[in-house]
């Protein structure tokens, strides 16, 4: 009985202090290396807004920032890293849709996306795009529609892979417009484009920086861009919102996000430095031109956005009766 008294008393001791530490500890933020954690390979989206975050803060501040790879299990590995750090800033995690919004309504995961995380800002967004195989007799949403819906079965709509925003955006199309359309998952959105290019599969979406060549070389049609605006880097593609299908926008997003528990005024200078390091006019002129939106608004802007998230696409993959295999 007294261990036991010890014990708690002990623990009630070090929560304490742990409160008292932490104003200090923000303080003097930050003192050691920050490390990005990316649940994608290098040379994706993900990578690239954490690399530019890392290089940017770094020469605004001298500080060390470090953009680190942890792949596999769908990002899963890297959230759950992240979600097990201590709660101090300097790990934090370049977090994107599926392990924030998409995967919870698919799986167990070993952390809570809405609970485990504090969000920082939301990084950089890249809109859907809808292209279709030039050979399809269709130059509009509308059309597409009308063709498939007299050729039920027959059109095939491929995506890097189940859960991916390319197979939810499928999935929401076939459903708002009643549709019977065919998913092919692919492992990968290269895969899936070489076969949309070669007439294997019908259509696809996908975010502009895959597409662009393709589009521009005259190998893909593009019918709508997923944006509340007409992107610059392909200015000739209207919006699904001005084709009639405001339900249709979005796409993949990344945002930075710490470990719960981490002290405000942490969060607070994580977000006001990566929005410096993104107010780089080289670093803007980069990404836009991929076709990245680049939102970077405050914590709450970004805990709406992926509260938001989860609840359209768990109603998605209700509705769809979406399963993982």
């Amino acid at each position: 009985m007294l261990v036991s008294k010890l014990c708690r008393a002990a623990a009630a001791l070090s929560a304490v202090l742990t409160l008292l530490s932490a104003p200090a500890a923000a303080q003097n933020f930050p003192n050691q290396p920050i490390r990005i954690i990316v649940p994608t390979p290098p040379g994706g989206v993900a990578d690239l807004l954490a690399r530019a975050v890392a290089q940017g803060i770094q020469a605004n501040t001298g500080k060390t920032v470090i953009a680190e790879q942890r792949t596999g299990a769908g990002g899963v590995i890297a959230a759950d890293f992240v979600a097990k750090a201590p709660p101090d800033g300097y790990t934090i995690y370049m977090g994107f849709h599926p392990t924030q919004s998409i995967l919870v309504h698919l799986q167990k995961l070993p952390y809570d996306p809405a609970k485990d995380f504090e969000p920082i800002t939301l990084v950089g967004t890249s809109p859907n795009i809808l292209v279709v195989n030039p050979s399809l007799p269709v130059k509009t949403p509308t059309e597409l529609v009308e063709y498939a819906r007299k050729n039920p079965g027959k059109i095939s709509f491929g995506s890097p892979g189940n859960g991916s925003s390319g197979h939810m955006v499928g999935e929401q199309f076939k459903i708002m417009h009643k549709l019977d359309l065919v998913h092919v998952p692919y492992k990968g959105a290269g895969p899936a484009m070489l076969d949309l290019v070669a007439g294997h599969i019908q259509m696809m979406f996908d975010i502009v920086p895959v597409t662009r060549e393709q589009l521009a070389a005259g190998k893909v049609r593009a019918l709508g861009v997923m944006s509340p605006q007409r992107l610059p880097v392909v200015p000739d593609v209207p919006t699904m919102k001005e084709q009639g299908m405001a339900e249709l926008e979005g796409g993949p997003w990344f945002g930075l996000l710490a470990p719960a528990k981490t002290p405000r005024p942490i969060i607070d200078w994580l977000n006001a430095e990566t929005k410096k390091a993104m107010a780089a006019q080289d670093v803007r002129a980069k990404l836009e031109a991929l076709g990245m939106v680049l939102p970077l608004g405050s914590p709450e802007d970004f805990s709406k956005h992926i509260a938001g998230e989860t609840a359209r696409w768990g109603d998605i993959i209700k509705r769809a009766g979406i399963k993982l295999d």
